[in-house]
């Protein structure tokens, strides 16, 4: 009897240690557990996470009020001002779609929106630093998705907008070649017309602000073995309007003004970029295809013939905590569903932001809650915790690819669940930046496909 003691010992320890074992792994698909200092970000730069592996051209991306940013001014906005900045944006890509892409005076209670080309200068958050002329001039530069015309603002510009770095001066770059009024290409533009025989461009916004300059050719430097010669851009000379210092806008759109379009004979249509997890490191941007796609989740591009330069997928589920919310896949389709670079906030249908809010408070009953921030209603009070464990949060897309999001994808450092309500039913749904930190999405216009690969920075 005593020789079998130690058997049934340890047949009771197997048993134990395998409900154990069991009950943990559930739990690692219900929740993730970051650390409540991960809310308050550093004024510390800690560099890049993971590098790209590739031979392609990489661009090293930073938060343009981070510690890694060469902003010199990286104060942070308030939560209010980043979210009325960010409703602005919201309102002029819904009513972009909404009216097939035609030209749009709409205003908001606050701030204007913007008309025309592009989208609301002041939202973006991410910046790259490139090179134009020659010799090269450094310029920093937002990166949109939304948009596809390229700009900086150059010399001279008197009533333009004060910006980080010097302004490009075109008279002092020995490839710069103004495009002019009788060229094919100036006929194939949106063009405002001539000024001293050069084809010009306007972008006006709805409270009077507005970007007037000079459809150019010019030698574009990504890195120094990555030189394009007789780049299509805007050259500013006349900027005024609601502008964060950045010296211009390179557009990622499927359009063919845009970096991607222009390069697709070098890098076949395709890029990715990373976004940090957090203002104190750096993502990237990548034109050409990624050396290892083995880990890509794949979903379909696909297209609105209204608004062609947008990315658009099909967006059917939501999970939380590993359970798919019971939201019939008709709710997504109704308004669709972009990715866009530029937006902050993630904004879903009612009916799904109901859906998931309510679940995501039945995972979060043990924290207090802290009082609403403007659109952001589902708040905590982390006051007093080293560890804060969060259900987690899955995006499922057409094709059967499902992205769980980063912790950094689901809380705002200001302790909110990061998702929002769209006004209606029928808006279009837009998957914001919060949500793609940390995840490599590449964007393929060959294959008319949108892959995920996580962790990527």
């Amino acid at each position: 009897m005593a020789s079998a003691l130690p058997f049934f010992s340890l047949i009771l320890f197997l048993f134990i240690c395998q409900f154990t074992c069991i009950t943990h792994g559930e739990d690692d698909e219900k929740y993730i557990v970051i650390p409540a200092s991960s809310l308050k970000p550093g004024d510390v730069c800690s560099g890049p996470k993971a590098i790209a592996g590739t031979n392609h051209t990489f661009l090293v991306i930073t938060h343009r009020h981070g510690p890694c940013s060469s902003f010199t001014n990286k104060k942070k906005p308030t939560w209010k001002e980043i979210l009325l900045r960010d409703q602005v944006r919201v309102d002029y890509l819904q009513n972009r779609v909404s009216k097939g892409n035609s030209e749009l005076q709409i205003q908001n209670s606050e701030i204007s929106i913007p008309t025309n080309i592009g989208s609301a200068i002041g939202t973006n958050e991410y910046i790259i630093t490139i090179g134009f002329g020659t010799p090269e001039v450094t310029q920093t530069v937002d990166i949109d998705t939304g948009s596809d015309l390229c700009w900086i603002q150059c010399n001279p510009c008197p009533p333009c907008y004060s910006q980080n770095d010097p302004l490009f001066d075109p008279s002092q770059s020995s490839s710069y070649n103004p495009i002019s009024c009788n060229s094919d290409d100036c006929s194939q533009l949106p063009s405002i017309g001539c000024s001293n025989s050069q084809c010009g461009y306007k972008q006006v916004y709805g409270d009077g602000s507005y970007i007037t300059g000079v459809y150019s050719y010019e030698t574009l430097t990504l890195t120094p073995s990555d030189v394009i010669n007789n780049f299509l851009f805007g050259c500013g000379h006349d900027d005024e309007g609601l502008f964060q210092g950045t010296d211009g806008l390179v557009g990622l759109g499927r359009g063919d003004l845009s970096l991607v379009s222009q390069t697709s004979q070098i890098y076949g249509g395709t890029f990715s970029y990373c976004l940090p997890a957090s203002p104190t490191s750096t993502g990237f941007l990548q034109l050409g295809a990624p050396a290892d796609t083995s880990s890509l989740l794949s979903t379909p591009m696909l297209t609105n013939a209204g608004n062609p330069s947008f990315y658009f997928v099909g967006l059917v589920a939501i999970s939380v905590g590993g359970q798919q919310l019971s939201i019939p896949s008709t709710v997504f389709s109704s308004g669709g569903t972009i990715l866009d670079s530029g937006t902050i906030i993630t904004r879903l249908p009612p009916t799904a932001y109901a859906a998931l809010r309510s679940a995501f408070q039945s995972y979060m009953s043990m924290y207090p809650s802290a009082p609403a921030i403007g659109i952001l209603d589902t708040c905590y009070d982390f006051s007093g915790y080293e560890n804060i464990s969060i259900p987690t949060v899955a995006l499922q897309f057409s094709g059967d690819a499902t992205i769980n999001l980063d912790g950094s994808g689901i809380l705002t450092d200001s302790g909110c669940l990061a998702f929002a309500a769209n006004k209606n039913a029928g808006a279009l749904n837009i998957i914001g930046n919060v949500q793609q930190r940390t995840f490599e999405v590449v964007y393929n216009l060959g294959s008319e496909s949108i892959g995920f690969r996580r962790n990527a920075c």
